[in-house]
């Protein structure tokens, strides 16, 4: 199944979803900073625009109103948003790298880990 394409506040709105776990929609607009908190209707909507999506979905409802729950993983969401990125750059993935080494965002240890990483996916493809 392919992952759904996230806006800036539906990954927000995710991210309360990962963090907090199945939440109400008055729980989900209030994990969100006090000054920068949308109003309760526009997360009401763009919940439903998630559900709609398949990315959240209803668990249970209580009195008259509903909990929700991620309906896709944080990972998986996560890649898909990477995959555009470098969709972006026609799949070269060396001037995001240059980026975050110029900006300090890509540590050493970052590195290590990512050719330890490739250094398993390497091995995983010998023994096929």
């Amino acid at each position: 199944m392919a992952q759904p394409k996230l806006t800036k506040l539906e990954f927000q709105i995710m991210e309360a979803l990962w963090t907090r776990g199945a939440s109400s929609i008055r729980e989900i607009q209030e994990s969100f900073p006090g000054k920068r908190r949308p109003a309760y209707t526009t997360i009401q909507t763009t919940v439903y625009r998630l559900e709609g999506k398949g990315a959240v979905q209803r668990v249970k409802k209580v009195g008259n109103f509903h909990i929700f729950q991620a309906a896709v993983s944080r990972d998986a969401a996560q890649r898909r948003l990477i995959d555009d990125l470098l969709a972006l750059f026609g799949g070269r993935t060396q001037p995001v790298m240059a980026h975050l080494i110029k900006s300090g965002k890509l540590t050493l240890d970052d590195v290590k880990e990512a050719e330890e990483t490739l250094r398993e996916l390497e091995s995983k493809d010998k023994s096929r």
